[in-house]
């Protein structure tokens, strides 16, 4: 105990330290400070210099700022403070119980002599954690500071500390010591005892260096103020300091002032008799959509709560030693239960039925009564002796009653844990819990919950309090906010309306804080809030329909939907990320069919398939586009080019010879010079497919996707290796219906399918060959449903040359591109200019270089020479020569380089030694 007003430095280290613990992800947040007034600025300067004395703030080079603002003492004067909500809301929230104040005053019970000590700034007896000392940085005119010690304001400052009190005074609590937060209260039952338990608290104060606030503290009283109420021997009673506050309330004026009268009201609600009855007119004005109106009714009832409050009985406080009677009553509007001990009431309770309970018989109401007070009072009852009086009849003989439905046997199971006698008591003798189950049951959240109730109390602790874990000790006026009112004041359409209000001739219009504000005619603001609601890392960029209903609770002005939808469509991060909800853009444009069988030809390469056996881990398809027989080869990936120009030969030329044209992806594969060149040498042109766009070769795609599925069910069916499976796989493909020929592929050149092991082949009279084929394929394409199936689900949409358009790309797991990896990259990139329109749904973009999709070198550059391929179709491949190595470290491992030498030209070795550095 010290008669200093004053701490005198910094705290000691406790078993207890705050810790600021973030949501994972969670960046610095640096918040502007606010604007305040010059006297102001000199209080600021003031506190700082008195912290930076006592060591408990400290210059800060912090990542974290937040804004200093003022709020009122009761006194008049005003205290710094530090904004922290928008750390608050990154915050985990530490789950450590602050106690019921039921609770508390339960444990009462008895006691004659009480004392209470108040602690000198609670708070700043606390050391932070060191690493969490950055996130308290505030900003001001002065510069950046920080706090040592636990400030007011922080989201979890109430449950830190009453941790730490838990565990200084463990030994003594449900003994003669109640805590809660930083107020102590010390009880006992005579002077002597009370003499030798206060003794004991200022000792423990002592060994753990807590300071109390010597003026604030109160000794040897009869009776004693806590948490809003006066404690004595006699009970527990409606403290008269706090009341005087409820007396003096104006009458609200819009419905946050009618929220918060309830709310402290609501705090006090077990000594008003019919407390939901009579607040019921003012409760009805909570619920959504109900304009506000406060008639003669509601003034009544808000006179009538004032007075109750007033004038509020006390109420004893229980005996655990003792028996308890508890009187029930039920009825369509409710239910009602005094809870009484020796004739002398404890607590009063009731509640409202719910929806299902409506159509509940007379007989389960008044048991949902009897249930409803053992449940709640549960504390109280459970392994005491009660009585119960209710005043319907039958409810004495439950426990004998032979037939009972479903929810009466659930009831009386629970009823059964009790040791009670249920009595018999008629309506007119019941008369306080027959009033209570005869009232409406006031909504919860203002009743039982405490919105703000403790705040009053709490500024006269001197305490911080956070509500619901944000600030709730001050409200921070929003500079937004004050800017909207200020231009309102000054905006035309805005005064017309208010002058249109007051004569009664704007009935669309009302004032009201609590409802939308109508924004002025000024862009700059409303481009502010767009941005706010939208851009921020609260929003996360919305849609249109969802940011036009969050903006529209709050804010309202002409033209407010497609000023959002215009502001979303052209934003340039959701271009960039979120994906198409609509049909693609560009209908399907089938390719050109050839005009005879292996005239041209697709193919594609199927890989990461399991290693067989023989070495194969990879399958090349390759498609006949007219016919659309197929043939697979099993391959692997390190497969130099060479061996598959042999594989190529021998599978493909040497059975259909070779073909004109040959459509591929832009796999390395295809892109090597060795197959360029050779497929010079056999007059072969090849053509890739565009970039990021796999449906340009749909064919081979779609005949990938169809033997997977056949390997698939070889390797399930039969268990084998599946290159074992992959002739058969062919056999089945090839003999199989094809859609768009109506036909098999066998059948198409051949004129007759190539027959089944069981079935046999059925002859054909008609043979097609040669142009009839390319005629019969034409007119089933026509009438293919590929072309008309996909257009329905597409959209026509052209570009024209110079626009600028996004590029969408595909994310490849484990890739980091765009500076992003995986899922994280975006969906887009660009804008990038439209150069050259190659198509009908294709265009040539101008990328920049690091962007090309792929890289073209100019033959002058690359002056490689391709094989010398025969008449025979036999070719002679160069040697190479090597003629240095070398290792490079990469991000994902060493690669090992080298430079080559035979055939290549000094230029193409110059070029190498170029871009290697």
């Amino acid at each position: 105990m010290s008669s200093r007003e004053e701490l005198p430095g910094m705290p000691p280290d406790r078993e207890v330290e705050f810790l600021i613990e973030l949501l994972p992800g969670t960046a610095p947040i640096a918040k502007r400070q606010y604007r305040v007034a010059p006297k102001e600025q000199e209080l600021i300067k003031e506190n700082i210099d008195e912290l930076l004395g006592k060591g408990f703030i400290r210059p800060s080079s912090s990542p974290w700022a937040f804004p200093v603002l003022f709020v009122d003492n009761k006194d008049g004067s005003r205290r710094m403070c530090v904004d922290y909500r928008a750390l608050n809301d990154v915050t985990i929230k530490n789950k450590y119980p602050l106690p019921r104040i039921d609770d508390l005053f339960d444990q009462l019970q008895g006691a004659c002599v009480f004392s209470k000590i108040d602690l000198r700034s609670g708070y700043h007896q606390m050391k932070i954690r060191p690493s969490d000392i950055p996130k308290t940085a505030f900003i001001t005119r002065f510069g950046l500071y920080e706090y040592t010690v636990m400030s007011f304001g922080l989201t979890n400052a109430p449950a830190y500390f009453m941790n730490l009190m838990n565990k200084v005074f463990m030994e003594y609590l449900d003994k003669f010591v109640v805590v809660f937060i930083d107020d102590i209260l010390i009880y006992s039952k005579t002077e002597e005892e009370h003499e030798e338990h206060l003794r004991l608290v200022l000792q423990k104060l002592r060994d753990h260096k807590l300071y109390a606030k010597l003026s604030k503290c109160e000794f040897w009283l009869d009776q004693v103020p806590f948490l809003g109420h006066i404690v004595s021997k006699g009970g527990i009673m409606v403290d008269p300091s706090k009341i005087s506050s409820v007396m003096d309330w104006k009458v609200p004026e819009v419905v946050k002032e009618v929220r918060g009268f309830l709310g402290l009201a609501g705090y006090y609600i077990r000594f008003i008799e019919n407390f939901s009855r009579i607040a019921k007119p003012m409760t009805s004005l909570l619920e959504k959509g109900v304009p506000f109106n406060w008639t003669k009714e509601r003034q009544a009832a808000f006179d009538e709560l004032k007075k109750r409050l007033t004038t509020a009985p006390v109420l004893t406080l229980p005996d655990l030693t003792k028996s308890f009677t508890v009187y029930c009553d039920a009825s369509k509007e409710g239910l009602g239960c005094v809870l009484m001990q020796e004739g002398k009431v404890i607590a009063y309770a009731s509640r409202q039925l719910r929806k299902h309970e409506v159509n509940y018989p007379t007989h389960d109401l008044e048991l949902a009564a009897v249930v409803h007070a053992l449940k709640i009072w549960r504390h109280y009852l459970f392994g005491n002796k009660c009585e119960i009086y209710t005043d319907h009849k039958s409810l004495k003989y439950i426990f004998t009653q032979n037939e009972l439905n479903m929810r009466q046997r659930r009831w009386l199971e629970l009823i059964k844990d009790y040791d009670l006698e249920i009595h018999y008591h008629p309506g007119k003798a019941n008369v306080v819990a027959d009033a209570l189950s005869r009232k409406s049951y006031v909504n919860m959240a203002v009743a039982f919950q405490m919105p703000f109730e403790l705040c009053v109390e709490f500024e006269s602790l001197n305490l911080g309090f956070v509500h619901h874990t944000t600030v709730a000790t001050f409200e921070a006026e929003p500079t937004l906010e004050q800017e909207i009112r200020n231009h309102q004041k000054t905006d035309e359409k805005i005064q017309e309306i208010r002058e249109q209000i007051k004569l009664g001739k704007a009935p669309h219009f009302h004032e009201d804080e609590q409802e939308s504000d109508r924004m002025p005619d000024v862009d700059g603001i409303k481009k502010l809030i767009l941005g706010e609601a939208h851009d921020t890392a609260y929003s996360i960029h919305p849609g249109s329909t969802k940011m036009y209903h969050d903006l529209k609770e709050r804010f309202w002005w002409y033209g407010m939907k497609r000023a959002v939808a215009e502001y979303v469509a052209v934003c340039d991060t959701c271009q960039r990320v979120k994906a198409e909800h609509q049909r693609p853009a560009g209908l399907l444009q089938p390719l050109k069919i050839p005009e005879s069988k292996w005239e041209e030809i697709s193919m594609d390469f199927i890989v990461g398939l399991p290693r067989t056996q023989k070495g194969y881990n990879s399958i090349w398809v390759v498609v006949d586009r007219l016919t659309k027989v197929a043939h697979f080869i099993p391959v692997n990936t390190i497969y130099s080019g060479a061996r598959l120009a042999e594989l190529y030969i021998s599978r493909i030329v040497c059975l259909h010879g070779v073909p004109k044209r040959i459509i591929s992806d832009r796999g390395s594969q295809f892109t090597s010079r060795f197959w360029e060149q050779l497929h010079d040498s056999l007059d072969s042109k090849l053509r890739f497919s565009t970039a990021y766009h796999p449906q340009t070769d749909g064919q081979t795609e779609r005949t990938n996707q169809i033997l997977e599925d056949m390997l698939r069910a070889c390797a399930i069916q039969y268990g084998t290796s599946w290159d074992k499976s992959l002739p058969y796989a062919e056999f089945s493909y090839n003999n199989g219906y094809q859609a768009g020929l109506k036909k098999s592929p066998f059948e198409a050149p051949y004129g007759e399918g190539a027959g089944h092991r069981y079935f046999g082949t059925k002859r054909r009279e008609k043979q097609v060959f040669g142009p009839d084929l390319i005629k019969d394929a034409e007119q089933q394409i026509k009438m293919s449903r590929q072309k008309s199936y996909a257009d329905v689900r597409r959209r026509d949409l052209t570009f024209k040359v110079d626009d600028f358009v996004y590029l969408k790309v595909s994310p490849m797991r484990g890739i980091r591109r765009f500076n992003m990896k995986g899922k994280l990259a975006p969906r887009y990139i660009g804008p990038f200019k439209i150069v050259e329109r190659k198509g009908e749904v294709a265009y040539k973009l101008e990328l920049p270089p690091n962007l090309s999709a792929y890289t073209m070198v100019p033959e002058e550059q690359a002056p490689l020479e391709g094989p010398d391929v025969q008449e025979d179709l036999t070719y002679t491949e160069h040697p190479v020569k090597i003629l240095e190595t070398s290792e490079r470290v990469t991000r994902n491992g060493r690669v090992k380089m080298c430079e080559c030498g035979g055939n290549i030209t000094r230029r193409m070795r110059q070029l190498g030694k170029e871009r290697r550095s």
